[in-house]
């Protein structure tokens, strides 16, 4: 039996930062509102004023690459979380339009290269140990978006000034970012990686995550909406479906790695896109909002997987330095989070919303016939 003792360490740090960033994101949806009144912003201003935190999101992405391929992870770890427990308050305090889309900038920065640099980081351990491990670290992040999110509503619900909400959010944030900091692997000594365009493999592999990500913001963003135009859901009880997709996808992931290595991660990665087809289709096809939620269930436990073991791949593949390529699939899936939604608006406007989910459920098919490509690296 493989001894796992010399990376412990290193491997519960990886959880601390997945779960680090999660919280730190999700701390700031029930905040929002709030900013939004503090600025004085529109809807049209405070729509441009989020944007700010993808674009500093995307944009931090490819330097975290060529920054870790040169150095390590560990650093950008360690500043990179210290940088979203400084913002979080920052965003709170934010007195003018200026101000709050400057924090919300340099907030997505932070968690843009966080984001990156951490999965350098489960990539690095999971070929140290030689076994499946980024489903589970991914579950972490998922885990800390729940705390996060609940911690700040239960303050806010409590009657806590929104304000100091986000200064406990930000020393939780803090906490995390102490303890993970000097478990960190520290960088393995050798030349520092040429910089190269994605190609080959990783363009594939880019393609996947933009995929599986655009049909996670879907739910997000579009989900509810569609069980109210579908008449299977009043809109107090629409957000349910969100809910039943986020559990399914936290167990998922949880036992992720397990399922992977009992059966592979070929046969996970073709299961999972079908799942997740099929979920889309029983959404759009339930003739009752109870059938709908198993359609959300479906698509959680299906998509769950496929994102981590995309990363596992760029990891593995020597195409170009796996540091670059994490970066470029991570860019990539960014990226389609942030027009995602806009994407799907267009279609529905021109023809309607469930027509935008028959071309997700359509473009799923492409998971399980690029499945043996990803996963035979």
């Amino acid at each position: 039996m493989s001894d796992f003792r010399a990376t412990s360490s290193a491997r519960l740090a990886t959880r601390l930062a997945f779960f680090a960033a999660g919280f730190a994101m999700a701390c700031c949806a029930p905040l929002f509102p709030f900013m939004k009144a503090a600025v004085g912003a529109n809807e049209g201003l405070f729509g441009v004023l989020i944007l700010c935190l993808g674009i500093g999101a995307v944009s931090s992405m490819p330097a975290t690459g060529i920054v870790a391929a040169r150095y390590s992870a560990r650093g950008i770890m360690a500043v990179t979380g210290v940088g979203l427990a400084v913002m979080l308050p920052l965003l709170a305090f934010s007195a003018t339009p200026w101000m709050l889309g400057a924090s919300l900038f340099v907030f997505g920065a932070s968690l843009g290269s966080l984001d990156v640099a951490m999965n350098i980081h489960g990539t690095d351990i999971e070929e140290r140990e030689a076994r499946s491990l980024m489903s589970n670290f991914h579950a972490h992040f998922s885990i800390g978006g729940g705390c996060g999110a609940g911690l700040i509503t239960l303050q806010l619900w409590a009657g806590m000034p929104y304000q100091s909400a986000a200064l406990v959010g930000a020393a939780v944030t803090l906490v995390t970012v102490v303890l993970y900091s000097p478990r960190l692997l520290r960088a393995r000594p050798g030349e520092p990686a040429p910089l190269v365009w994605p190609k080959g493999i990783v363009l594939l592999l880019a393609a996947m995550a933009a995929i599986t990500f655009l049909v996670e913001g879907a739910v997000l963003d579009w989900g509810a909406l569609l069980l109210i135009q579908r008449e299977l859901a009043e809109a107090q009880t629409a957000g349910v479906g969100y809910i039943v997709f986020s559990i399914t996808m936290v167990f998922a992931r949880l036992t992720g790695d397990q399922t992977i290595e009992r059966f592979g991660a070929l046969q996970v990665f073709i299961t999972g896109g079908f799942a997740a087809m099929a979920g889309i289709i029983v959404i759009l096809i339930a003739p009752s909002g109870m059938v709908a939620l198993v359609g959300f269930g479906l698509i959680g436990l299906g998509a769950a997987n496929l994102v981590p073991i995309v990363f596992s791949a760029a990891g593995r593949q020597r195409v170009m330095p796996p540091s670059l390529a994490v970066a470029a699939v991570t860019t990539v899936g960014y990226a389609s989070i942030l027009l995602g939604p806009a994407l799907i608006g267009g279609v529905a406007a021109l023809s309607s919303l469930a027509d935008a989910f028959w071309l997700l459920a359509a473009l799923m098919i492409c998971v399980p016939l690029a499945a043996k490509r990803v996963t035979q690296i």
